[in-house]
């Protein structure tokens, strides 16, 4: 270990003396580190790297800083994302979306997200989109990290060459491909562009897309609700984006049908203070005259399927000669979801949990993967990683928890997010995760069962908003 040595000068008896003091701390190591993605996980996670003192290039293949966050009205050439070959449009964005989640939860912890009365923000506690796209400029501006980023630059390939250094290949509309060479890569090019779409046997293969004569589409090209005007809709899936969706196309269309995996027999029918919604179990089968037929015995002649089935994990760029793969939408092997055993720390994701508060996890994660490239915070050995991540599979497998959840932060226990945020915290060295953050994640999801149709304006726990805005007041960014 590397030890800072200081010379102190004392007064002692009107005689100077001097003492060598030791104190064996370890220098910091600086990195050169690319990172892919300048969402929300590529903009902290820069913040982060550059504290701790690495150097830091940031890829993205957008035209603007934010990731899922930049809204288009471009939808993909197939709306159902099967064909290898479409245009890809990356945001999954709809016009009408607004968050989930209270402001004050969402916000990186060292930035509140603040409400901002000034002329084209929208300062509602569940804001907009586009609100929180202006949050992460505000963010990029106030901490200088738009220069440590490559607009329209893709990375095109990240593998390991010699001597363990890792080789960025990446291409824009200025230049052809160009090779860098990094010390480590940190992956943050988010899980919502890339469509999952539903695995109901007898249902979905290509001999029954094509036999239903309907149209189709994935909700990553949903945009607005003027598409299905007067149309007969099934909407499959039960999450945020399901609901949201399926509300926001019965203002146009004749009926809305949402067909979910787990539905309580005496939820389903009409739904409550709708004339034109119903819920379903899944779909059973569809057929050549339009029919679709689901498995509480319903059937219905419908002009349009729409596929709120989620997305899959993607990394097209990315060489690690299988090493790290994706099956059935579980990336691995991965130690905390986070660190690769036999390539770290060279090699790291951030953002891959799901139905958490993402910003405040992102930002726990980097600062742990900061500190671990810069030598201030151990890892475990390769064998103690891959035995943790063995452990904690087999704990899934034994839960019944499918492998396509190992990463959804939503099954089990209601304190899995915060158990995670609290571990990353410690290895950090930072005061763990604000009660009121948890309080507040608890109560939204509560109101949000209570009143699905208006828990974003009406809420009962403005008890907590004072908690959050006192904390607030010691950040003056």
């Amino acid at each position: 270990m590397n030890e800072h040595v200081h010379t102190v000068s004392i007064q002692f008896d009107s005689k100077p003396m001097k003492f060598i003091m030791s104190t064996a701390t370890p220098l910091l190591t600086p990195r050169h580190v690319a990172v892919i993605g300048a969402g929300a996980g590529g903009l902290v996670a820069a913040r982060e790297l550059r504290r701790e003192g690495h150097q830091v290039v940031v890829f993205e293949r957008g035209e603007e800083l934010g990731g899922s966050w930049v809204y288009t009205s471009e939808v993909e050439s197939d709306p159902l994302g099967l064909d290898p070959n479409r245009k890809l449009i990356h945001s999954s964005l709809y016009n009408s979306l607004r968050t989930n989640l209270p402001r004050e939860s969402m916000g990186f912890r060292d930035y509140p997200f603040r409400r901002k009365e000034e002329k084209g923000r929208d300062s509602r506690r569940f804001p907009s989109h586009g609100e929180v796209l202006m949050y992460l400029k505000d963010f990029a501006a106030d901490f200088e990290i738009s220069d440590l980023v490559r607009l329209k630059t893709e990375v095109v390939f990240a593998g390991v060459g010699e001597g363990g250094k890792w080789t960025v290949r990446s291409r824009s509309v200025e230049r052809e491909c160009v090779d860098e060479i990094y010390d480590a890569v940190v992956v943050c090019n988010g899980h919502y562009f890339q469509p999952r779409l539903p695995n109901i046997p007898g249902y979905f293969h290509f001999s029954c897309i094509n036999a239903w004569p309907g149209k189709q589409m994935h909700s990553h090209n949903y945009r607005t609700p003027e598409p299905f005007q007067d149309q007969v809709v099934v909407l499959i899936g039960g999450a945020a984006s399901a609901v949201d969706i399926s509300r926001d196309v019965a203002t146009v269309a004749k009926e809305v049908h949402i067909a979910a995996r787990s539905v309580e027999e005496d939820k389903l029918g009409k739904l409550p203070g709708h004339d034109n919604m119903w819920l379903h179990s899944m779909i059973d089968s569809v057929h050549e005259d339009g029919a679709v037929v689901f498995k509480d015995g319903n059937a219905v002649i419908a002009d349009f399927i729409v596929h709120c089935t989620g997305y899959k994990y993607d990394f097209p760029f990315l060489e690690t000669n299988s090493v790290v793969t994706v099956d059935d939408n579980r990336v691995g092997p991965l130690y905390k979801h986070v660190f690769p055993p036999a390539l770290a720390p060279w090699l790291s994701f951030v953002g891959l949990p799901w139905k958490v508060a993402p910003f405040p996890l992102f930002e726990l994660q980097s600062k742990w993967i900061a500190g671990v490239l810069s030598n201030r915070i151990a890892l475990p050995s390769e064998e103690e990683m891959t035995k943790d991540i063995e452990a904690f599979y087999l704990s899934l497998e034994e839960s019944g928890i499918p492998k396509r959840h190992t990463h959804n932060m939503g099954t089990g226990t209601a304190d899995v997010q915060w158990d995670y945020n609290n571990w990353l915290a410690d290895q950090c060295g930072v005061p763990a995760m604000e009660e009121w953050r948890r309080q507040m994640y608890m109560a939204t999801s509560k109101n949000r069962l209570l009143r699905p149709e208006t828990y974003r304006d009406e809420w009962d726990d403005d008890d907590i908003v004072q908690l959050a805005e006192h904390e607030f007041a010691k950040y003056q960014i």
